[in-house]
Parts: structure tokens; sequence; C-alpha cells
């Protein structure tokens, strides 16, 4: 496996990982599926930010991304990011979620980041909630009742991880 930095070439492997966890779950609150082009998008502003945009290859293909994303858009916030894993779902507990999430960590820290935040929906499935543990993130709070998606009203459940040495 190689996690390497997202290139706009990856954006329709990314946008259809992405595409299956906003039809089929609540892992995003997401109600439509952006378009490869606005993933490339994202891929481009995340980038130009100074912030990792990642992708996990195996033999080639594509099976998951993440990304570290402004926490707020107050300029007090600009030293906390908030992380995103997505792991194709024909791939998962293959250990491709903790490895990009590893090295999100690093790239924040040399960075110079000092705080990352995970906003991670309350659902049946605890691997996201497990991931951040395994990590190094703690929870930090939770938010009842933020979301409604799939006819029904979702918390969310807030992680940090510190990088202050």
């Amino acid at each position: 496996m190689i996690v390497r930095p997202a290139q706009p070439a990856d954006a329709a492997r990314i946008a259809e990982i992405y595409a299956h966890y906003v039809a089929t779950s609540t892992a995003t609150f997401d109600e439509q599926a952006p378009s490869a082009d606005e993933i490339a998008a994202r891929i481009a502003a995340v980038t130009a930010a100074g912030l990792p945009f990642l992708v996990a290859e195996r033999d080639g293909a594509v099976d998951g991304y993440g990304y570290l994303s402004s926490y707020r858009p107050r300029s007090a916030y600009r030293n906390t990011a908030e992380s995103s894993v997505y792991v194709a779902h024909t791939a998962r507990g293959n250990g491709i979620g903790r490895a990009i999430l590893e090295r999100l960590l690093d790239d924040a820290s040399a960075a110079g980041l000092r705080e990352i935040v995970a906003v991670i929906a309350v659902s049946d499935d605890p691997s996201s909630v497990a991931l951040h543990r395994a990590c190094g993130f703690e929870q930090a709070g939770r938010l009842t009742g933020v979301g409604f998606k799939h006819e029904r009203w979702l918390d969310t459940v807030l992680m940090q991880r510190s990088l202050r040495s």
C-alpha cells in the first residue's frame, strides 16, 4: 500500500468511494454525492490551503482517501484542523484507514498544527470511532440530534487529538 498526495486524476475514484457512503450510510451528512469535478475542486482547495489530501493505493487502485480541512473559518482556529477519512467499502478491514489517518497526523504535525478534530456520526458501525481512538483521539463531546438523514435524527461524537509535544 502506498499513501500519497491526491492528484486531479484521482477525483473520479474518490467520488465513487464517497458516493457509496452518501447513498448508503450516515458516515457523511451529505445527501447528494459530489461529482468528480467537485472532488477535484476540493483537492485543489485543500492543498492550496497547505493541508494534505491523501489517497491510499493498492495494486495501482485507489482504495481510500483522507484529508484535513479548516476546522472553523475564524482566524483563531488556524492551528486546528478537521480530519476526514473514507475507505472503499470493498476494501475495509485492511488497515487502509489507519495508514491514511496516521499519515494525516504526521503531515499535520509537520505543518505546525496543534489540534485535530474528528466529527463522527453516531451509528451502528463503531469502526470510525475505533480507528480514531487507536490513533490517539479522545472523545471530547457529543452533539445530539444535529443531523437528519435516512429518516432519522443523528448525533455526532467529537473526537480530538492533540499534537502538542
